[in-house]
């Protein structure tokens, strides 16, 4: 059984296309749909209601649209939308975040780079999912001189370090043989540790080269030469801003899924774009990402290589034969691209 989330904003169009690309290929799926985000709070007082984190630990597998809603920025953050998306992965330990970017041919001209440079792309994010800032203590406070003072601390312990350094070698075992593992280790302690417990895991894996590079380098050299990586391992905060970085060099954030995976390989699969509130509702959403995060979870949770290898060609076929939503210079409908993936399924 599947769970289908589909939260606020453009989420609920993106996933019901998604969801009719799966059906299409009739593979016995069956599906169970849940509120979350902030949807979830105006209608149950909560962002991950009861019945819903029952529903997703019962689920083989979690298709997730995005949270995100303006009503409730003013509410305590433990209320907010984003609190969904943060406990579903803790509670489920989904700590291996997978963000695939790739340039699919004929889309050099939509991305940020150079052709020339653009169509060199092809990487994975491997981005720990269950430490950093976003899970250690924070607080407003006020300090001795009568100043506000707010403060996130950032952690790991050694085990989570070697817990995604592990998913971040055998990714790079399944691929081309080549680990960067990005770091702040020159002024964190936190990123120190994290460089110590990388170097000692790779002793495992000597089929893998390992390279280390600071973030604020990462993210120049993302842009000047994104050929040069295959797989990237890193932190939550780090790895946050990386993948984003990395969707506009292949051209738009409305094409890059993603996977977050358990020891187990259950997984959360979403697209890495969010709510997109100015244009929810209005049917001009890219639901090629949501697509896309439909294959992989076809492939890592459920193991079904090659119908995910099928819905992966058909939109790479769609996007060669022109089809074009707003955010890469079109005019198809949210339905009218999952129409021309279909078309090429078929």
């Amino acid at each position: 059984m599947i769970a289908i989330l589909p939260g606020d904003g453009i989420g609920p169009e993106v996933t019901a296309e998604a969801r009719r690309v799966l059906e299409a290929l009739d593979l016995g799926l069956s599906f169970e749909e849940g509120l979350v985000g902030g949807i979830a709070y105006h209608t149950t007082g909560h962002p991950l209601p009861p019945e819903t984190l029952h529903l997703a630990k019962r689920a083989d597998a979690i298709l997730f649209g995005s949270v995100g809603d303006p009503t409730c920025d003013n509410l305590e953050r433990g209320l907010r939308p984003e609190q969904a998306i943060l406990g579903l992965r803790k509670e489920l330990t989904l700590f291996a975040n997978l963000r695939p970017a790739k340039l699919f041919p004929g889309l050099e001209d939509a991305s940020s780079l150079r052709p020339e440079i653009a169509r060199t792309i092809d990487l994975l994010i491997l981005r720990e999912l269950n430490g950093d800032v976003y899970f250690g203590e924070k607080a407003m406070r006020t300090t001795p001189a009568g100043l506000r003072e707010g403060y996130d601390v950032m952690s790991y312990d050694e085990s989570e370090v070697s817990r995604i350094a592990h998913a971040g070698f055998q990714a790079a075992q399944r691929r081309r043989g080549k680990l960067c593992s990005i770091d702040k280790a020159n002024v964190l302690e936190t990123s120190q540790l994290w460089r110590d417990v990388v170097i000692e895991t790779s002793a495992q894996y000597p089929d893998v080269t390992l390279t280390h590079m600071l973030v604020d380098n990462a993210a120049m050299q993302l842009v000047r030469d994104p050929g040069q990586f295959d797989v990237i391992v890193t932190g939550n905060l780090f790895g946050d801003i990386l993948s984003d970085l990395a969707s506009m060099c292949v051209g738009s954030i409305g094409l890059l899924p993603s996977a977050a995976l358990d020891a187990n390989g259950k997984g959360l699969y979403e697209p890495i774009h969010g709510s997109a509130p100015d244009i929810a509702g209005q049917g001009k959403a890219n639901p090629a990402a949501a697509i896309l995060s439909a294959a992989m979870m076809l492939r890592f949770s459920l193991n079904m290589p090659e119908p995910a290898d099928r819905i992966e060609a058909a939109v790479a076929t769609a996007l060669a034969n022109g089809a074009r939503t707003a955010d890469l210079g079109g005019t198809l409908s949210t339905r009218g691209m999952a129409d021309a993936v279909l078309a090429a399924l078929a």
